[in-house]
């Protein structure tokens, strides 16, 4: 009999015929074996009460839906949970199974085995790294090794899995570009606005990778991994990345840069190449004041006057501390200044609520009032010059509004930061010898003649430490105050400010890499294990940002990610499967992809059935 089905079995015993119910199933084997549901008795017993009993209870067995066998089996079965790692799968990853196959990786990955003369399977592999980097992130080794956590069967080697970085870094620009066509309409790609920011992750490693020369001296590969400025301040060397994401916060393309190059040059080529290859047209790029060089406001915008229009736009944060002297008098000039009470989308009056004092400074209450944007702009005739032959010799006149508004929030936060960083410099400069390049962070701008021993760190002796008093007032003067400029002149400053806010979407994608998909430290260290370890991260956050956009934006990442990762099935007995978890999360994901998550037993052939093997 096949598994799942119950039947009448005839045995002997006593040299009398015995009646009992069975049913089969598949071990982990997949061999087909019996177990006893129901024993009924002697068939000599038995005719006393039934005219037939074989016939009779042939037919019941018949009946038998498949709800009622289980009920049968799970009356029978010791349902103790067992306390044994290897009995739990995770079943969670159904939902990233869909969006996986449908973003068409399957099929791209099964074209591209019919021609590699390999034995295994490309998707498997892949299809492996990203559910392991988006529910067990842990190193390549760590992540076969736990492969048996998944009901997917992954029949390839560990060697077969290294020897694919090779294939998987090579297809990188085809699989991005598979998933822009799979997504673009499905998930109503917005390109209007692209965000883009740059990243750096560490290695565990303490020297740099050589470039690789030909015979002439000349560079012809860049060693990927360089000592740079980490955005965590270590002295290890780095790779950096540069991401650009669509309106919605979705990834569209990223790029991979030595640790030692400048960020300033990589997002002109990114944007540049992403256009080409998914055909966006006009895209407006926002992006920080990082960004923000004479070089790329021409190459985004060109000169941007009433004929020269029909370039890309931009969206820059800009440094008013770092602007020139007439962009400074204007940012502080107050008599030029709107104020604007801001209302949100229902047409709610926004307010914060506000210490209340007596007149002897006494905290007495709260009170409401409402959120004021202060704000001021104007479109300017701005003269850059940039590079030309290596050399900066070509100036342009380009057009663009510039944006100033106050926000009491942040010249608080600027004036804790301040004060806090002062303090240190204080202390520092009573006690250097506390102190060493590392530990010493963040204080160092405040003070002058301090210079670091470059073997120890340690703070050079024989100078004469003093705080930069005209510095710190320079910056008082500026608290609050923030700038953002623009090639769309026609934009309001609410409109300019709402889509530059936008930057905390490419943020946290950065942070769901570093946390939740545990990016760093890479623990690879070929150019090609390097490229596959950012792809399948890539991957990993799209799935991440659809799922978010399918469950429109109701739950944190975290809590998703969680979720998924706790709906396990613990094999109890035989091929049969507890569930024990459910949440909002797994509730709503039912509805989204129309699958029934919500019962506390299935068969292993039901599980199969569910996650389509």
């Amino acid at each position: 009999q096949g598994s799942g089905n119950m039947f009448l079995k005839q045995s002997k015993s006593h040299n009398k015929i015995y009646l009992s119910f069975v049913q089969g199933y598949r071990d982990e084997s997949g061999k087909i074996k019996h177990k006893t549901i129901k024993k009924l008795g002697f068939l000599d017993d038995l005719k006393k009460e039934y005219e037939d009993p074989i016939s009779h209870f042939k037919k019941i067995a018949k009946q038998k839906s498949d709800d009622e066998i289980r009920e049968y089996t799970i009356k029978n079965l010791n349902t103790k949970l067992i306390d044994n790692v290897d009995s739990r799968k995770n079943l969670g990853y159904v939902i990233l199974k869909y969006i996986y196959n449908e973003l068409n990786i399957p099929s791209f990955f099964k074209d591209k085995n019919k021609k590699l003369k390999v034995e295994y399977s490309l998707n498997d592999i892949f299809k492996l790294l990203v559910f392991s980097r988006i529910l067990y992130p842990n190193s390549k080794l760590a992540t076969y090794n736990n492969k048996n956590i998944f009901f997917d069967t992954f029949e390839f080697s560990k060697d077969d899995m290294y020897h694919s970085f090779d294939y998987f870094s090579s297809y990188k620009d085809e699989l991005l570009t598979l998933l822009w066509n799979s997504t673009k309409e499905k998930y109503n790609r917005d390109t209007s606005i692209s965000y883009y920011d740059t990243t750096n992750y560490y290695f565990e490693i303490s020297y740099n990778d050589e470039d690789e020369l030909n015979d002439k001296g000349e560079v012809i590969k860049k060693g990927q991994r360089k000592k740079g400025p980490s955005k965590e301040h270590r002295k290890t060397p780095i790779i950096q990345m540069g991401l650009l994401m669509d309106k919605n916060a979705i990834p569209m393309y990223y790029d991979l840069f030595p640790g030692n190059e400048s960020e300033k040059l990589q997002m002109r080529p990114t944007l540049k190449k992403t256009k080409a290859k998914f055909g966006i047209e006009r895209t407006i790029i926002v992006a920080d004041r990082g960004q923000n060089t004479s070089d790329n406001t021409v190459f985004i915008a060109g000169k941007n006057d009433d004929v020269h229009n029909n370039h890309d736009g931009y969206v820059y944060g800009q440094s008013i501390l770092g602007a020139d002297k007439e962009f400074k008098t204007w940012a502080l000039k107050q008599d030029d200044f709107i104020y604007d009470k801001i209302y949100d989308e229902q047409g709610n009056l926004v307010t914060y609520s506000d210490v209340k004092k007596d007149k002897d400074g006494k905290i007495i209450g709260y009170e409401d009032k409402p959120v004021i944007f202060k704000h001021k702009s104007r479109v300017y005739a701005k003269k850059v010059q940039i590079k030309k032959d290596g050399k900066r010799n070509v100036t342009y006149r380009i057009y663009q509004k510039q944006m100033i508004y106050y926000s009491k929030k942040y010249a608080d936060r600027q004036k804790h930061l301040r004060e806090v960083a002062v303090e240190k410099a204080k202390d520092l400069i009573k006690n250097p010898g506390k102190y060493t390049q590392a530990t010493s962070y963040g204080c160092t701008k405040y003070i002058d003649n301090i210079y670091f021993d470059n073997e120890t760190g340690e703070v050079k002796e024989g100078f004469d430490l003093s705080l930069k008093i005209e510095k710190i007032k320079e910056e008082e003067k500026y608290d609050g105050y923030y700038s953002i400029v623009t090639s769309e002149k026609n934009l309001s400053d609410k409109e300019l400010r709402d889509i530059y806010k936008g930057l905390w979407k490419i943020e946290e994608s950065f942070k769901i890499t570093k946390s939740e998909l545990e990016t760093r430290p890479v623990f690879v260290w070929t150019d090609e294990s390097i490229e596959t370890h950012f792809l399948s991260c890539f991957v990993s956050l799209l799935i991440i940002r659809l799922l978010e956009q399918r469950l429109d934006y109701k739950y944190s990442n975290h809590y998703v990610i969680e979720s998924l990762r706790n709906y396990e099935s613990t094999n109890i007995e035989h091929d049969i499967y507890l569930q024990n978890f459910r949440n909002d999360v797994i509730k709503d994901l039912e509805s989204i992809f129309n699958v029934d998550l919500s019962r506390k037993y299935l068969t292993l052939s039901e599980i199969k059935k569910i996650l389509n093997l």
